[in-house]
């Protein structure tokens, strides 16, 4: 009875507390507001029926030339394109929601390559929007300003080597010894398109800075990301139960070497290619990705976020949630059959714990750890076959192949044919394939030497090392507890991708936007940190005055 009236007597002060802190609107403010909100929905619903006629109309056309499989992304297409320009704030959002689930709504459409570049029609948009904002406010574009040396130099050594190398190899075909059909290639189109996946994304730093206005939008953010890796490691275990029912075949009853080939063939309903060979002991699943490689790179990006919201979310609830999407990365880490995410979602989350501190934190560490090693023990002792046979699939991988051996071999492959200037952009580019003849480099450092040569792999280095640099100085700055911890983390996720040169996740979704995208977001930590302490203080201010009106104080002293 006693612990129910102090309770309700504590929820009571809390929400006198609250209603002190939240300014009372007049009536004025009110109907304003009003107002302004009912002028927005007007605005919204005349620029939408508009977007939406001229789609129908280009979609009609679109219709007459590529049939209806064509007109209808190409009408949601022209509608996305022009709500993201005139709304790049929500464009943004929907980027990131959009990113995930890329794969799957790619394949649910159709199978066409530009249906993979379909999340660009947020991105490009919003960053013309945002552009001209900057324009007439007369804000920087880059940021921080440490990079713009870097990234100049950096960008015109890539234009060197798309206008001396891909020109020549465009112009001068003959000469450049690559290939017999070199007539069918389109040198000049790999440049420009291994340009925009090398550097296309750094502005997303800005993106993400302006993006992110108050807390507020700050939570809105990182809770949004949690909810992002619940949802999507939630379909990628229902994928794997799918195939270990029987429900979907995979590549388990096909011959030879199609037994161990990704095949969008195998797909089970969420994401792309996948390979699915119990028998013969390979698992590679996509989650709701295009191919398996994304996904084990999302679930590893994914514990460095859950990481940071679990331990510095101010709500409980959301700490809770943050702690499951954890545990539900380290799940999908084992049963997806991705070798890289079993090896290197816990040795993050180890590396997480010492480099930000908080295995220092026993208030939060011991709740934390001990609930996700319970949730993590029942998973093993219901499955302990498969865990085992993850981990013997690691080894014997790890085995055949160590991985500073295998860097060294690529380093050294590349180094036997080194160019000045490098072999041209995008000739080690997946996704520039279509458009000439490409060299498989599978480490990211020396894929970088390859195309454009010792000179821009040194502008590179300079790059990510000065904004490694500027995100540790802008997050130790921070000094609110919550948001600190937070920086820290996304530190470390920053510090990790910028020097790893296993695989390139630079180059594909998601890390390639995640890198750019929440260095944006840590460089916006000590402005939101600034607008907290004012607030507070102002509150404080307040609250004295009011003291002091009650105690009798004349007007003037106080």
């Amino acid at each position: 009875m006693v612990t129910a009236k102090l309770k309700s007597n504590k929820y009571k002060k809390n929400k006198k507390k609250q209603s002190q802190e939240t300014p009372t609107l007049s009536l004025k403010e009110r109907l304003a507001k009003k107002r302004k909100a009912a002028q927005a929905r007007k605005e919204f619903t005349n620029f939408f029926i508009t977007a939406a006629f001229g789609a129908l109309f280009f979609g009609i056309l679109m219709a007459f030339v590529g049939g209806i499989k064509a007109a209808v992304p190409g009408v949601l297409g022209i509608i996305t394109i022009a709500l993201s320009y005139k709304y790049p704030r929500q464009a943004l959002f929907a980027f990131l929601i959009y990113l995930p689930f890329g794969g799957t709504i790619t394949y649910y459409i159709g199978s066409s390559p530009i249906l993979q570049l379909a999340k660009d029609s947020f991105y490009i948009p919003a960053l013309i929007g945002l552009w001209q904002m900057c324009r007439k406010q007369r804000l920087p574009l880059i940021i921080p300003q440490a990079i713009k040396t870097p990234l100049f130099i950096l960008l015109g050594i890539c234009l060197l080597t798309l206008v001396f190398v891909n020109g020549s190899q465009q112009f001068n075909p003959a000469s450049t010894g690559l290939l017999n059909n070199s007539t069918r290639e389109i040198p000049i189109g790999m440049g420009i398109l291994g340009l925009k996946v090398f550097l296309g994304y750094v502005p997303l730093i800005a993106c993400a800075y302006y993006l992110i206005r108050n807390k507020r939008d700050f939570l809105f953010l990182s809770r949004l990301q949690v909810v992002l890796i619940l949802v999507c490691c939630a379909l990628g275990f229902i994928q794997y139960l799918l195939l270990a029912k029987g429900i979907c075949q995979g590549t388990r009853y096909l011959e030879g070497a199609a037994q161990f080939r990704a095949s969008i063939e195998a797909r089970c309903y969420f994401g792309g290619s996948l390979i699915y060979s119990p028998e013969q002991g390979v698992i590679r699943l996509p989650g709701t990705f295009v191919a398996p490689w994304q996904w084990g790179w999302f679930l590893i990006s994914s514990t460095f976020f859950a990481f940071a919201t679990t331990f510095s979310d101010p709500s409980r609830m959301w700490r809770l949630l943050s702690l499951g999407s954890m545990a539900a990365v380290f799940i999908n880490a084992v049963v997806s059959g991705q070798r890289i995410a079993l090896a290197l979602v816990p040795t993050c989350f180890v590396a997480l714990l010492l480099l930000t501190g908080q295995i220092r934190n026993l208030k939060r560490f011991i709740p934390i750890g001990v609930g996700l090693a319970i949730i993590l023990g029942i998973a093993m002792l219901i499955n302990p076959a498969i865990v085992q046979e993850r981990i013997a699939s690691l080894n014997a991988r790890w085995e055949a192949s160590p991985p500073d051996q295998f860097i060294m071999q690529q380093l050294d492959d590349v180094w036997k044919n080194l160019q000045l200037l490098g072999n041209g952009l995008g000739r080690a580019t997946n996704s520039a394939r279509a458009l000439g003849e490409t060299k498989l480099v599978e480490t990211y450092y020396p894929k970088i030497l390859y195309e454009i040569g010792p000179l821009g792999l040194l502008g590179f280095l300079a790059l990510v090392t000065t904004l490694t640099v500027v995100c540790f100085q802008t997050y130790r700055s921070v000094k609110n507890y919550n948001l600190r911890s937070y920086g820290a983390a996304l530190w470390v996720f920053i510090l990790f991708i910028s020097y790893n040169t296993y695989y390139y996740p630079l180059d594909v979704d998601p890390v390639a936007v995640y890198y750019w995208f929440f260095a944006g977001v840590l460089l916006k930590l000590p402005e939101i940190d600034k607008q907290e302490r004012l607030q507070e203080a102002q509150v404080k201010g307040a609250r004295g005055k009011k003291s002091q009106r009650r105690a009798g104080f004349p007007p003037l002293l106080a």
